[in-house]
């Protein structure tokens, strides 16, 4: 099982200082951030069960939360995740037809990952930025106002990345 190295305990124990003494449960978000980003970009049951321990809660108080929120994977994911909004605003705008497209590009359906690890397709829910529908979120960046034109672009962007950083 994995653990925090020494400067992620040092952060995961920043993270639980920002709360009262005793109420240790309220970091449980930021800390499967960090969780998730120290370990492969996913979360585990073996993950989960080691934050519930360090956090001194039930798994199944970590389970409930890591399932219920979208920006936590519970498989491997893509070096690349496109996170397609699908409600209302976008939908109206055409994301029905981007996720297609992303997936009949890729090879994958939503919450697939291509065979190569490069890319993954997710639809959540409301990303809050409407007025730029279709939109999608890339890691930290959104990328508004989709076409095929824009997809077929950020794709391409991608893999030259992956070539660039191997």
């Amino acid at each position: 099982m994995a653990k925090f190295n020494e400067t992620q305990l040092t952060e995961f124990k920043r993270l639980v200082a920002r709360y009262p003494e005793g109420k240790q449960k309220s970091a449980l978000l930021p800390v499967l951030h960090l969780a998730q980003d120290s370990f492969g970009g996913w979360l585990s049951s073996d993950t989960m069960d080691y934050v519930a321990g360090l956090l001194l809660i039930a798994p199944i108080e970590v389970y409930e939360v890591a399932t219920f929120y979208s920006m936590y994977n519970l498989k491997p994911v893509g070096k690349y995740m496109f996170e397609v909004c699908q409600t209302g605003p976008c939908m109206l705008r055409g994301s029905d037809d981007i996720v297609a497209y992303i997936g009949t590009t890729l090879g994958i359906k939503p919450g697939e990952t291509t065979a190569d690890g490069l890319f993954t397709l997710k639809t959540v829910e409301c990303l809050g930025a409407c007025g730029y529908a279709p939109m999608m979120q890339l890691g930290k960046q959104y990328r508004e106002h989709l076409t095929k034109e824009k997809v077929d672009a950020i794709i391409e962007e991608c893999r030259k990345n992956a070539v660039a950083n191997n």
